[in-house]
């Protein structure tokens, strides 16, 4: 078994301009890939972008704007791809909309639509599309999820429902996809102190996060984790919701952690 060869490979990354979808669209490039790193409402500074990649030596990437819920753009942006790639080898849907859920009695059905809708159909939606563009279905397929449906978070029922559903596609697609060799799983994490973190949980819980931050992986660390899922090693492997959280789930419970709550922050620190 050796390493499989990206060079000069198309890899598209949903939301890939920052957090954990520009650390994969990284990690892939030092191995020769071609990064094609999607975005929605210009929120990329693309002159940036490329200095981040050429400052490593890989291959300038690909950036589009496209909304993961407009199957016009989803057909736009493959059709920019199959004009310079006969193939995309990865698939990585990282798209998360940040939708906050403010209590029981103020959840709303239009919220949870809005969710599902750029959480979770979009990895489905993707594989049909690039199928459909190219005749066959990527070799890997990597959803982002978290631990949002086993574990509470302030606010965060809707993502947490639509990370649920997400992983339920991952397991369905790969067994629908098991005959075309496609290998399909989803990657699970907890606390990863990103944009996206600020914006659903705000200034204070990223500052008690500090206090646990041994467990919360980096981006980095996931874009590895996610460049050896999709490096020939773990071929044996489909359908499988894997959890990267460096053995928190063990020590997650008052006894262990709570302690550190009681700590002056310069000794728990």
């Amino acid at each position: 078994m050796h390493f499989n060869d990206f060079t000069g490979k198309a890899v598209l990354i949903t939301g890939g301009t920052r957090g954990i979808g520009l650390a994969c669209g990284l990690a892939f490039a030092r191995h020769g890939a071609r990064a094609i790193l999607t975005h929605r409402w210009g929120s990329a500074d693309e002159d940036a972008l490329r200095a981040r990649f050429a400052a490593i030596g890989a291959p300038a990437p690909m950036i589009v704007e496209a909304d993961v819920s407009r199957d016009e753009d989803t057909a736009a942006l493959l059709e920019r791809v199959k004009a310079e790639h006969d193939h995309v080898d990865v698939f990585i849907s990282n798209v998360a909309v940040v939708q906050r859920g403010e209590g029981t009695l103020e959840l709303k059905r239009r919220s949870l639509y809005k969710s599902l809708e750029y959480s979770s159909w979009p990895f489905v939606g993707y594989l049909h599309a690039i199928h459909r563009a190219f005749g066959r279905y990527p070799r890997y397929a990597v959803a982002m999820s978290s631990d949002g449906p086993d574990a509470h978070y302030p606010a965060y029922g809707y993502v947490a429902v639509a990370k649920a559903v997400l992983e339920t596609f991952v397991r369905y697609m790969a067994t629908h996809l098991f005959a075309d060799g496609c290998k399909v799983q989803a990657l699970r994490s907890r606390q990863v102190m990103t944009e996206s973190y600020k914006d659903m949980f705000g200034p204070e819980q990223v500052e008690l996060g500090r206090r646990f931050a041994e467990f919360a992986c980096t981006p980095e660390e996931i874009a590895d984790t996610t460049l050896a899922l999709c490096s020939g090693m773990f071929d044996a492997m489909s359908g499988q919701v894997v959890t990267l959280d460096r053995g928190a789930a063990f020590v997650d419970n008052i006894a262990t952690l709570g302690p550190r709550l009681l700590q002056p922050e310069t000794e728990a620190t």
